[in-house]
């Protein structure tokens, strides 16, 4: 039986590679070992960095709304207890939209948790 030699397959999948590999810099965008490593590592830190995305944006608004908080006199992790005791249902991203956008919405909001807050006694 001949030896088959996969040359079409071979060249396809090289192209295939040396596509995902544009862009990179010297080697790693022409040789077809270094734009292996290059791939390879590149989709491992974009799954990872998809993941680190949700934490970083999360922290982002957690800082705006500790800020927002701050400067109507109040801590945030107060103001989102009186939330959860007031029953709002707003997500750390949509408080921190208003907060920017709306500031008088936010202060009705933060007085609305305060006073949930304060009337729940320190130590039930």
């Amino acid at each position: 039986m001949p030896r088959v030699r996969k040359g079409a397959a071979r060249t396809q999948a090289r192209r295939k590679l040396l596509r995902q590999a544009r862009g990179y810099y010297g080697a790693r965008s022409r040789h077809k070992y270094k734009a292996k490593d290059a791939v390879r590592r590149g989709h491992l830190f974009a799954y990872r960095d998809r993941r680190a995305r949700k934490r970083d944006m999360r922290r982002l608004w957690i800082t705006r709304i500790t800020a927002a908080c701050r400067m109507r006199g109040t801590r945030y992790s107060l103001f989102m207890n009186g939330l959860k005791l007031a029953g709002v249902n707003l997500n750390r991203k949509m408080l921190s939209q208003i907060a920017i956008e709306d500031p008088k919405l936010f202060d009705q909001i933060c007085d609305q948790a305060v006073k949930a807050a304060k009337a729940v006694p320190a130590n039930a």
